[in-house]
């Protein structure tokens, strides 16, 4: 049954994962003329729509892992696109917050990231490219939990 299924539709965690480093590819050509990837744009308009928060926080925010996205973090610290501030509610904590100089990038970095997102819809589509917004949120949005049957071993 598995395998009628592979043969029909193929995998679909490698079809996700190679679109969506495609689109990322893409997105980062636009976005290296003011020195960024798409995954620091991402961190850094997080950043701004939140409004300081702790690295957990912006981890469940972006989907991602808190230890690969403390990696992503590290040259933006480094840059000064983000600084650390202790977290007033709990002083063990510290928050990460976006820099002026961050806030500046990020400005500059808007309308290089709006013309990649221009070219996409304009390649892809306008409704498609709205139809796929909504199934991908549907997908993050849907409740995943592994439940692997033991007796396939």
């Amino acid at each position: 049954m598995a395998q009628e299924r592979e043969k029909l539709h193929g995998c679909t965690c490698l079809a996700i994962r190679q679109a969506a480093r495609h689109v990322t590819q893409f997105y980062d050509q636009f976005l290296a003329q003011a020195g960024l990837r798409t995954t620091q744009y991402s961190v850094l308009a997080n950043l701004r729509r939140h409004g300081p928060t702790t690295i957990n926080a912006l981890a469940a925010h972006l989907v991602m892992d808190r230890t690969t996205l403390g990696r992503n973090i590290l040259p933006l610290q480094r840059q000064g696109l983000i600084a650390t501030e202790k977290d007033e509610t709990d002083r063990r904590s510290k928050k990460l917050r976006l820099s002026d100089e961050g806030l500046a990038r990020l400005r500059a970095s808007g309308k290089l990231w709006s013309q990649a997102q221009a070219q996409f819809e304009a390649t892809f589509g306008g409704k498609r490219t709205a139809d796929l917004h909504v199934l991908l949120r549907g997908v993050t949005a849907s409740n995943l939990a592994a439940t692997p049957d033991r007796s396939a071993i």
